[in-house]
């Protein structure tokens, strides 16, 4: 029974090893592997990709073939046991797409698939747009933020600013969606210049945002003359600002509220220099 069990391995040892060899006795490829030696799969236009197929092992010579979507691409022989390099050049969308190649023997029929590749496009981010459903905001509101690129490869990732400072983590979205964030408006130098910018993949493109700008909503409440300013002016204070505005009439159907922000240390040693300063028209009927 053992002697039996012995020869039993024999033989399927020896079966699988007539398998592996061809009518010429020679070693049949194994299925070869499909690997990027130069560039990336994930391309932009004018780019050089370099795939490598090799059979291992294998008995040369062997053929060689790179496939597109089952359309031949290229074709190489090898005499020795050296990987096939296919060079592409990415010149349109039509070179996207999974790659495989194929091992066979040059008088042989049939043959073994690699694995696949897919090689897919960058395409450059559109110069993102900052916007929020109100443009007008007051102390103690809640007010959003929301900054959109319409176009290029995802994913894309958002990071908010007001000023040069950074107001938010960034924000990767899968999604061909905006990225949101949400701001309270807690005093006066919430008030200021609000911008994003965008980026993804695609190197060196790195796009900055419109400037947004929140419009001051409250009413003011006290009044003081104003350094500099000719029409009736009104002054709201806070903790650390004082603010002035005026009306300035330009039409008769338009008038210009100015809004000048003047800090309280500033305020108190005589300079009047305005720091900051918003603009509204009010159109009457």
């Amino acid at each position: 029974m053992f002697f039996l069990a012995i020869l039993l391995f024999s033989y399927c040892q020896m079966f699988q090893q007539i398998q592996k060899t061809t009518a010429n006795g020679k070693e049949m490829p194994s299925n070869p592997k499909l690997v990027l030696v130069q560039g990336m799969l994930n391309v932009v236009m004018k780019q050089n990709v370099t795939l490598s197929c090799l059979s291992e092992p294998g008995s040369p010579p062997v053929r060689y073939t790179l496939f597109k979507h089952n359309q031949q691409v290229s074709a190489l022989n090898r005499s020795d046991l050296t990987p096939a390099l296919f060079t592409l050049t990415i010149s349109s969308a039509s070179d996207m797409g999974e790659y495989k190649c194929k091992a066979e023997y040059n008088n042989s029929s049939g043959g073994k698939y690699s694995n696949s590749l897919n090689i897919t496009l960058i395409e450059p981010i559109s110069k993102p747009v900052l916007s929020s459903p109100t443009s007008q905001a007051k102390k103690g509101q809640n007010v959003t933020l929301s900054c959109f690129s319409e176009n290029g490869s995802l994913p894309i990732t958002y990071l908010f600013f007001k000023g040069t400072q950074k107001i938010s983590s960034q924000k990767t979205m899968q999604k061909r969606e905006a990225a949101v964030i949400f701001l309270f408006i807690d005093s006066l130098h919430d008030f200021g210049t609000y911008k994003c910018k965008a980026n993804n993949s695609f190197p060196n493109n790195t796009k900055y945002s419109n400037a947004f700008n929140f419009t001051l909503a409250e009413k003011f409440k006290s009044t003081r003359p104003s350094i500099g300013l000719s029409s009736t002016v009104n002054a709201e204070e806070s903790e650390n600002e004082v603010i002035y505005s005026e009306i300035e009439h330009v039409k008769p159907e338009e008038e210009y509220i100015n809004f000048c922000v003047i800090r309280r240390e500033e305020e108190k040693a005589g300079k009047r220099a305005c720091s900051t300063v918003y603009s509204k028209v009010l159109i009457r009927d």
